[in-house]
């Protein structure tokens, strides 16, 4: 029979709460750092140069063809016996998911840019902007705007694939509930409310962004 009277607030702080509030700072890192150098890869890959194309063109279509958690894998085994120390787990948690999404908002700001009518592209063009200026204050701008539920969508994703840094012993959310179950003797009940959790946090943040995406229906 299920008992989740064990399940008091001295519980939560004890087991719990570190892992959540890691799982958040991930979320948070990963989402700017993969924004951040996704936009770069966009703006290489549209940039028309051979040279920038390519490398970005591999680099998105190979990262979005392993699966993160064998990326996780092989960043905590792999680079250590490269660098011949230890790097932690939680730093390679964040230098991964922030490669990882890299990929995936990439292509996410690359439809965002290129959804712009072209004829803005020609205006700035016109009045003498280059490519970088053109992109930060005419492109960008509108972009990040269109494709801001989209992006959030994004990070709700990035925030339920946090429970995947289990596998090299990060303490993250879930790293929490399966040592409280664990040390508390009560295993099925930790993992049932760390399913409860999740989905009330995802949930709550899809509402969010529901609401969010509606409010930008109405100003366009």
């Amino acid at each position: 029979m299920l008992d989740f009277s064990f399940f008091t607030w001295e519980v939560f702080k004890a087991y719990v709460l570190s892992g959540l509030y890691f799982s958040f700072i991930l979320t948070i890192v990963a989402t700017a750092g993969g924004i951040f150098f996704g936009t770069i890869l966009a703006m290489m890959r549209l940039s028309g140069i051979k040279a920038l194309e390519i490398p970005a063109t591999f680099y998105v279509n190979g990262m979005r063809s392993i699966p993160l958690l064998m990326v996780l894998l092989w960043f905590f085994l792999l680079v250590p016996f490269i660098i011949g120390r230890p790097i932690g787990a939680e730093l390679t948690a964040v230098i991964t998911f922030i490669a990882f999404e890299a990929a995936y908002f990439s292509e996410i700001m690359r439809a965002g840019i290129q959804s712009i009518p072209r004829g803005q592209v020609h205006a700035g063009q016109a009045v003498g902007m280059t490519y970088g200026q053109n992109m930060k204050l005419v492109i960008l701008p509108q972009a990040f705007r269109n494709m801001l539920p989209i992006l959030l969508t994004q990070t709700i994703i990035l925030f339920q694939d946090t429970s995947l840094v289990y596998i090299i012993t990060a303490h993250d959310l879930l790293h929490g509930f399966t040592v409280a179950g664990s040390n508390l003797s009560r295993t099925r009940e930790s993992y049932i409310l760390a399913a409860v959790l999740y989905f009330v946090i995802c949930f709550t943040l899809s509402a969010l962004v529901k609401r969010l995406n509606k409010k930008i229906a109405i100003i366009r």
